[in-house]
């Protein structure tokens, strides 16, 4: 199933807007969705990294893997964007040109 999101179309002449329904192509979903996997997977690296570092800095042992994967899972839940977004994002971008 395609992506699809609406938004508010200012009509002149109205006080209420007009949703304009904006679908994604399988290609562009599929774009969306790599370009948001490969944004995910450095972002996870530079979260490992970063819960390394603060265990460091805290006097607390990195050595424990557990330590660094629950510190960097947090990190990168609070960091991370998902695809839903990305694909908004696109739907708005398609809906801007689409409406100029």
């Amino acid at each position: 199933m395609a992506f699809s999101k609406k938004f508010p179309k200012t009509v002149e002449g109205s006080t209420y807007p007009v949703w304009e329904e904006i679908t994604l192509t399988k290609e562009e979903e599929r774009e969306v969705e790599k370009k948001c996997k490969e944004e995910n997977l450095s972002l996870m690296r530079e979260c490992i990294s970063d819960a390394k570092k603060i265990l460091v800095e805290s006097g607390l042992n990195e050595k424990f893997q557990t330590n660094v994967v629950r510190l960097a899972t947090t990190l990168f839940e609070k960091r991370a964007s998902h695809a839903a977004f990305f694909k908004e994002s696109k739907a708005k971008e398609k809906f801007d040109e689409k409406n100029k």
